[in-house]
């Protein structure tokens, strides 16, 4: 029990010298590989990067002690990040106070509900997410990721809209007129590095090889270049006009918000108040109906407010951030003048600059000018402080869908990594082990300032391949990321942003799996169209992906449905090689007495009438049928709606002058039988074990008087094909039909 509570302890039992060398390499390799990662994949969460090291810090470690897998490594992951982002967008603005609370909060509820799912063994419950569905939705998160990042690989600003390919539009329109060329040469030099070093180096961390490359270089060659200037020293109208609506339209924004979360208060004790008084008075209850309403009124005029305000916010900073200067000496510092009142001839040579717009609006002092091209900047320095989540129902009911969905999906990922690891060292997997340790990282992560992680399939490779042997090598890593935030994070403010996506594209790739729809496809053309059909609906949705994979979803059970409410039934005869086959797939003759029907399939309620519609079409059209065979070996599960049509069949084939015999069945439909008396009613001597036997002992009974000799099922024979005389076969098949008739006449003289 201590072993179940405590999974480590099974590793720890016979941990040794060896063990922690190897384990100390593979550590320190994830970590290299780990930490610029993580903070890519904050950038694509749209929280600050800091928040990556802080998700890479203590979530690693815990679900490598509590979870089943000794080589899986947990962290930030590029789907999940993106999802965290997808759902957060309509609540709160990216990298603002109330984002980061909320993407801690997700964390939690992610953390508790897979933690929930593995302390009830509901571990299977992924199963409900098809091969076919993942692949369409991690080939279309690919894409959704790698082309989020065009903007920073352009140096490019571009707003955020309701739809994603109107955002890469405007990204790719406002690269043709404004690239920034040093952005896009850095984020080309990490391209180079990374891809060269992994082809002829792959033993080298290559991320890590690119971050301090282009880091000194954006050091050296001051690739950021900002300036700060007083708000008086900017010779620009319109910009100060736009300053001061953006920070109107802002403040206009908070109280419209304020408004709206003392309204959902409102509600919520309104809605507790009338409750306790419907248990007096019923008259109550039509009171609760009306200040329901009438308070959720209000609330959505308000919500509709605040997205007329977003967008209006969006345009001022949309104007802003196309308004260029140039910098003029003056006694006081320098002078920041509107490039459009500078005749093209008088410009000069030095950097254009731009406005620098936070969220927090733009204060009366000084203003920041961004010369250069993006960098991390300061990131806190030590550990994330421990505080327990900030609860709010109503957040948390408006995150509860998003929740379940990045919940399944990222222990999707996780157990397909882990399982794909345990093929390598012959490790077994517990899934609702595994749903418990990444539950219990998810909910460390919320209470360390981190944000949802999951299993990474490209640093758990890292992990294997440098040798893991137990969970403690994810122990090292968490313990280096913590020595980075300790020591090391001066050193990354000089990192480009345009690198981190770099290396987010260069991760994603490994995403992408074409051949999956092919492979899909060959093997169901109607898995191939649900696969194809969850991508076109991602892509479609975007950056709402819930809605893209929960149509995937709906579509792979709307097929078990339909399969199962229409299973196989196939007419069977005795093939040469022995076996009972598909009479009408290998053309081979029916014994006109016996009538031989294979079931595929659970007898329950959707599909029972498709049972008895089949077997009285084939009674109908056999005029010398004397007895019906069923053949269960596929039928699994039998429910009364099942137990009561077979009792139907059984009285309806009996008056009409047949009999009925079963075989195959396994125990427990023949327990389910035995418990209605239905085993009874069919007979002991009408239910066999295989349907060879049940041939043998049916066949003098039902070929009494009989002039079917030989008969099929005993014999097998195949019909004449009927053939025109302009056709032509292969040479091979009529040679492989030539050597079938010497065969039997050898048998038949034997």
């Amino acid at each position: 029990m201590i072993q179940k509570i405590f999974p480590f302890l099974g590793w720890l039992k016979s941990y040794n010298k060896e063990y922690f060398r190897a384990d100390l390499v593979a550590g320190i390799t994830v970590a290299l590989v780990l930490v610029p990662q993580s903070m890519a994949y904050a950038q694509l969460a749209g929280l600050p990067i800091y928040f990556g090291l802080y998700a890479s810090f203590l979530p690693p470690m815990i679900a490598a002690l509590f979870g089943s897998s000794r080589q899986l490594s947990t962290g930030p992951v590029a789907v999940v990040s993106l999802m965290v982002a997808t759902a957060l967008a309509p609540l709160a603005s990216p990298g603002s106070s109330d984002y980061i609370a909320y993407a801690i909060l997700l964390a939690f509820m992610v953390g508790l509900f897979q933690f929930c799912l593995g302390l009830f063994r509901f571990g299977l419950i992924v199963n409900l997410i098809s091969h076919p569905v993942v692949n369409g939705f991690t080939n279309a998160a690919a894409l959704i990721i790698a082309l989020s990042q065009l903007s920073k690989i352009f140096g490019v600003n571009v707003e955020s809209s309701g739809h994603f390919h109107h955002v890469v539009y405007e990204t790719i329109k406002a690269a043709l007129h404004g690239t920034h060329l040093p952005t896009l040469f850095m984020a080309i030099a990490a391209f180079a590095i990374m891809l060269s070093l992994k082809k002829y180096k792959p033993r080298l961390p290559y991320v890590l090889v690119a971050v301090i490359i282009t880091t000194i270089v954006s050091a050296l060659g001051r690739f950021e270049n900002n300036i700060r200037v007083p708000a008086r020293n900017v010779d620009c109208p319109k910009t100060e006009l736009l300053m001061s609506e953006f920070n109107s339209t802002l403040a206009e924004i908070r109280d419209r918000t304020e408004e709206r979360v003392k309204l959902g208060r409102t509600l919520y004790d309104t809605l507790k108040y009338y409750d306790s008084r419907i248990e007096i008075d019923s008259y109550y209850r039509y009171r609760k109906e009306f200040a329901r309403m009438k308070i959720e009124h209000e609330i959505s005029l308000l919500t509709a407010e605040i997205r007329e305000l977003e967008g209006k916010l969006s345009i001022y900073r949309g104007e802003l951030s196309r308004i260029r200067y140039k910098s003029v000496a003056v006694d006081n510092g320098v002078k920041l003048v509107n490039m459009e009142s500078i005749p093209p001839g008088n410009r000069g040579k030095g950097p254009e600059y731009s406005l620098k717009i936070g969220g927090g609006g733009f204060q009366d002092t000084l203003l920041t000018f961004i010369g250069g091209g993006a960098v991390v900047g300061r990131i806190p320095q030590g550990l994330p402080p421990f505080s327990v989540p900030k609860f709010d129902i109503r957040i948390m009911l408006n995150l509860l869908s998003m929740a379940a969905v990045i919940s399944l999906l990222g222990f999707m990922e996780a157990i397909s990594i882990a399982k794909a690891v345990a093929a390598k060292t012959g490790k077994l997997i517990d899934p609702s082990q595994e749903l418990i340790g990444q539950g219990l990282a998810n909910i460390a992560a919320s209470f360390t300032q981190g944000y949802p992680v999951s299993g990474s399939f490209s640093r758990s490779a890292v992990n294997i391949q440098a040798g893991a042997v137990t969970g403690m090598s994810s122990v090292i890593s968490s313990l280096l990321v913590m020595l980075t935030l300790i020591l090391l994070t001066p050193l990354l403010y000089h990192l480009p942003q345009a690198v981190l996506a770099a290396i987010i594209m260069m991760a994603v790739v490994g995403l992408v799996n074409v051949t999956g729809f092919i492979h899909a496809w060959k093997t169901q053309v109607y898995d191939g169209i649900i696969g194809v059909l969850t991508f076109i609906c991602t892509l479609a949705f975007a950056p709402h992906l819930d809605k893209g994979i929960m149509i995937g979803v709906g579509l792979s059970l709307i097929l078990f449905l339909f399969r199962n409410m229409k299973p196989q039934i196939a007419m069977l005869s005795k093939h040469p090689d022995g076996t009972f086959r598909n009479r009408e797939r290998f053309n081979l003759k029916q014994c006109r007495h016996i009538a031989v029907i294979r079931y595929q399939g659970s007898l329950f309620f959707a599909n029972v009438d498709f049972l008895e519609k089949q077997v009285l079409e084939v009674v109908a059209t056999m005029p010398e049928l004397r007895h019906v065979l069923i053949v269960g070996n596929g039928i699994n599960e039998l429910d009364a709606s099942g137990e009561e049509t077979l009792s139907r069949i059984v009285d309806r084939l009996r008056e009409a002058g047949h009999d009925i015999s079963i075989s195959g069945l396994n125990d427990s439909v023949l327990d389910a039988m035995r418990r209605t008396y239905l085993y009874y009613k069919i007979g002991e001597h009408n239910l066999f074990r295989n349907a060879t036997l049940a041939i043998e002992a049916l066949y003098e009974k039902t070929h009494q008087g009989s002039d079917e000799d030989p008969c099929p099922l005993r014999t097998p024979e195949f019909e004449a094909l009927p053939v025109a005389e302009d056709v032509k076969f292969k040479p091979e098949f009529i040679k492989a039909v030539e050597a079938f008739r010497k065969k039997k006449q050898k048998n038949d003289q034997k």
